[in-house]
């Protein structure tokens, strides 16, 4: 990045910062804080190991030093400003989960737009939700979206401050269905009945919550599918599945045909055959409900994670905080576009061809000094994919 592009931007994000207002996350003073300035040459440098002290006033300091990032830690200290982590005195840590489009096994680098990306991490978002409000129980949830490539969750729960991270990798392993398997999850029930000499089990499902259940409405869904098929078709499909023939293709079929109710409630003892689509449906179910987190930054009790209402120094996006409420409607690129940036053209000198989608508009540049809207102009510049044209 040349250095009038960066004098540029340093410039138009301290216009933003004396525009906006940023808000402190809970035990704001408990927390070590850093930040990447806009420095020269091709690394970034984290400037960290600073408290709310050592800052100052944060609106001021904001439109002080204009950084291109702005973090805080996901614990708190008695001393968040010591310069080791040893020397901070740990006295616990917010719950963190990043979901970051660019990991996740449904998005296909170089094929998927920005937008696309986008959305599906949004997705990952609503599953990721889905376990930790019902599965967990957690309440005191922060949502953000990180204004890059996906979003944060920040859990503040009470008990969830003092979790080791050895807890928290187990916390990690659930959401992500990691060496899930139909063994872990069913458990064995009793039958008992008139004409019955000996109590008999049967494996079930637990399909009141958790893991269970989505294997469970999974089944049903199957089971749903495959009687809509009829036999004929139903068998031909089953003998598709790796290790099932076309005899354990019709068993199975006629043993969801005769006990639908069971299968949809999760027994998975209808028959010996149908074992191996209860287990095929666990895979599928972790491949489609999983959230694919980035698991160091949820284990990770020490975690500088981005500050809410800053600005994103890699794309000129708003870090937004949004509410339950704000979720559904949220366009991270409509809406984390700030309105600092709106308004006027600048001239960039532009790289590459590129398409850009940003507030409702697809804009395609071309190579070259080109005349953009100013938010796109910033997004190309952070991006690294354009300078600032000569005046």
């Amino acid at each position: 990045m040349e250095e009038r592009t960066r004098a540029y931007l340093r410039g138009r994000f301290g216009d933003f910062y004396r525009r906006n207002d940023v808000v402190l996350p809970p035990r704001a003073d408990d927390r070590e804080w850093g930040y990447i300035p806009w420095t020269s040459g091709p690394d970034t440098t984290m400037v960290r190991h600073k408290s709310t002290l050592d800052l100052g006033n944060t609106a001021a300091f904001l439109e002080r030093e204009r950084p291109r990032h702005v973090y805080f830690s996901a614990g708190f200290y008695e001393n968040p400003g010591a310069s080791t982590m040893e020397a901070k005195g740990w006295r616990g840590s917010d719950l963190v989960f990043d979901l970051d489009a660019d990991h996740l096994p449904n998005v296909t680098l170089g094929e998927d737009s920005y937008a696309e990306m986008l959305a599906k991490c949004k997705d990952a978002l609503y599953r990721l939700l889905d376990f930790l409000e019902t599965d967990f129980g957690f309440e005191d949830l922060t949502v953000a979206f990180s204004g890059g490539r996906g979003y944060h969750v920040h859990v503040r729960d009470d008990g969830v401050h003092d979790l080791e991270r050895e807890q928290r990798r187990e916390i990690v392993d659930y959401v992500r269905g990691n060496e899930l398997e139909l063994e872990t999850l069913v458990r064995e029930e009793t039958v008992e009945g008139i004409g019955l000499k000996n109590p008999t089990t049967k494996r079930v499902l637990p399909a009141d919550g958790g893991w269970g259940r989505r294997v469970t409405d999974r089944l049903g869904e199957f089971a749903d599918d495959l009687l809509d098929r009829g036999e004929d078709d139903a068998v031909a499909y089953l003998s598709d599945f790796e290790g099932v023939g076309e005899k354990s293709a019709r068993a199975i079929y006629n043993a969801v045909d005769n006990n639908t109710a069971a299968v949809e409630r999760g027994n998975v003892d209808v028959h010996p055959a149908f074992l191996k689509v209860a287990r095929r449906s666990v895979a599928e179910t972790v491949d489609a409900e999983q959230a694919a987190i980035d698991e160091p930054v949820t284990t990770d009790t020490n975690r500088l994670i981005r500050l809410p209402g800053t600005l994103h120094g890699g794309s000129g996006l708003r870090v937004r905080r949004l509410s339950r409420e704000q979720l559904d409607d949220f366009e991270p690129l409509v809406d984390a576009v700030p309105e600092t940036f709106v308004g006027h053209d600048i001239a960039v000198d532009v790289q590459d061809e590129r398409t850009l989608e940003l507030l409702g508009e697809t804009l395609r540049v071309r190579p070259g000094v080109v005349s953009v809207p100013e938010y796109a102009g910033v997004f190309l510049m952070a991006r690294g994919a354009a300078e600032k044209a000569r005046e």
